[in-house]
């Protein structure tokens, strides 16, 4: 953290400096990042996004006023015996039977972004586009994979610089947004996946992040992707909280209290099956942690989130719904150590808890709402959520060249409860006979970036299928069977250019 030193040879320059130091406190850069894995939330603007005078054309270095952004990246995918359940495009209807033939899988995505920013303050806007694009898949096109020319956002903003004192600012953000929140584990965009979450509504901030404390507050309906056509806000979904951040002692600990929350005014009675839904009115209390244990080389990130309220069942004998009461827990903390050598390794120690339901006829539901969270933390093929799961995990990242950067990981996986679901791949054993160990994964990833315009990465994961997975080779459910004992092998190789470079021009 930058540091400012007086000498004082009267009075007059002590009282001079006094006046100061609110100002210079200010405008200092108290925001930290995470060590923890894959928790660091996007930039706004996305990462991508370059301001304009700082790109390779020097014709334009004094434009600070715009921030552009043009990024295509493509991926090659081998998935076998790919666990994920899959939904008929058509109907909405989940399909029980994993994709039990190999994929070879292309995707290819690209997006623009353009910002205005302090040229018009207080106006200000920002507009960004995605085109994203499935090819050679074996399986129905979905839309985790396909949004064609999509607006992902489209925003007008507010920002009054100065409004809660010397650079701290008042923004008021109205339009399509992307959002990314705490560690990403409830609400994210979910960057790997090739399509992108984002939200139709209203963003308060107060102050910002470079700041000792800020205030981030919303109210948004979520935007459902359709693959071909332009995308439709859920106006039967409201999500909104808000996330107090105070970094006044960021070099060692970062507070992050907040509250989430999401109501569904469902339409139970629909007789079409797609549109139906259950209502739902969900809140979402909670306190992550993250800093330095001084100056040891330890490192944590922790989050702890209790929900409460009401969420339907919908009646599967007849239209019409049941309403049980919410009563849910998950907690997550990632313990890491740094050593002093070139090579700059990392290694960390993780536990994530994820509440199940206890008993699906009863009148309370324990399974804990994930809300929009991005699931590449917990897993690299994708299985799981934060929901109904014991994980822990352990992971060994490292830097043995410049710009090349390689992590691993060994993770194992539980049912937190044995008659609940194991969500991401629609299994579950009602009579709780089968167990609760989902099994074990190893994955391994290389990342390089090339020169200033290329990055590219590649990676292998391995999922191992435990009893209760097994299990539903059997006839346990006729319904969910035939499943597979074979373990999962997941590869990509991925590609990304951009075409104003990583922001550091030869110029300057």
């Amino acid at each position: 953290m930058k540091r400012h030193f007086f000498t004082f040879n009267s009075k007059t320059r002590l009282a001079s400096a006094l006046l100061i130091l609110p100002q210079l406190a200010a405008a200092e850069d108290y925001y930290r990042k995470t060590k923890g894995y894959r928790v660091e939330p996007e930039t706004d603007p996305p990462a991508y996004v370059r301001n304009l005078s700082k790109t390779q054309f020097e014709q334009f270095r004094d434009v600070e006023w715009l921030d552009v952004g043009l990024d295509f990246r493509t991926r090659y995918e081998y998935r076998e015996n790919d666990l994920r359940r899959r939904t008929n495009p058509s109907t909405g209807a989940t399909l029980n039977k994993y994709r039990n033939d190999p994929d070879n899988l292309w995707l290819l995505r690209t997006r623009a972004y353009v910002g205005v920013k302090d040229i018009l303050d207080p106006l200000r806007f920002a507009v960004e586009f995605e085109d994203a694009r499935s090819h050679n898949s074996i399986y129905e096109k979905t839309d985790a994979d396909v949004n064609e020319f999509e607006l992902i956002q489209g925003y007008g903003e507010l920002y009054f610089a100065n409004a809660l004192g010397h650079n701290r600012p008042i923004s008021i953000r109205a339009g399509r947004q992307s959002l990314e929140l705490l560690d990403r584990r409830m609400i994210g965009n979910n960057q790997f996946r090739n399509t992108t979450n984002n939200f139709e509504g209203v963003r308060v901030r107060f102050g910002k992040k470079q700041n000792n404390w800020d205030l981030d507050t919303f109210a948004f309906q979520p935007v459902e992707r359709t693959m071909n056509k332009f995308d439709q806000p859920d106006e039967d979904t409201w999500i909104y909280g808000a996330v107090l951040s105070l970094k006044q002692w960021s070099d060692y600990v970062t507070l992050q209290p907040y509250v989430l929350g999401r109501k569904v005014n469902g339409d139970p009675l629909n007789r079409v099956v797609a549109n139906r839904k259950a209502d739902m009115d969900i809140y979402a209390p909670g306190l992550r942690v993250y800093g330095l244990l001084w100056d040891s080389g330890f490192d944590f990130d922790a989050d702890l989130n209790k929900q409460f309220g009401r969420s339907g069942a919908l009646n599967n004998s007849a239209l019409g719904q049941v309403q049980r009461q919410h009563d849910a827990l998950a907690y997550s903390l990632e313990l890491g150590y740094s050593f002093d050598h070139d090579w700059k390794p990392r290694a960390s120690l993780y536990y994530g808890y994820g509440s199940g339901d206890k008993d699906a006829n009863d009148s309370i539901n324990n399974r804990f709402d994930a809300f929009y969270g991005f699931n590449q933390p917990w897993s690299r093929n994708d299985y799981f959520s934060w929901d109904n799961i014991h994980a822990p995990k352990t992971r060994l990242e490292f830097t043995p060249y410049k710009d090349v950067r390689v992590d691993m990981g060994y993770n194992a996986y539980w049912l937190q409860s044995e008659s609940d679901a194991w969500n991401r791949a629609n299994l579950r054993d009602r009579s709780g006979q089968s167990g609760s160990f989902l099994g074990h994964e190893f994955d391994i990833r290389l990342r390089h970036k090339l020169n200033p315009y290329v990055d590219w990465s590649l990676s292998y994961a391995r999922f191992t299928p435990g009893d209760f997975t097994q299990s539903f080779n059997q006839t346990v459910s006729a319904s969910a069977g035939p499943f597979t004992n074979e373990p999962s092998n997941f590869f990509y190789f991925e590609v990304s250019l951009n075409a104003f470079g990583d922001g550091k021009p030869k110029y300057q």
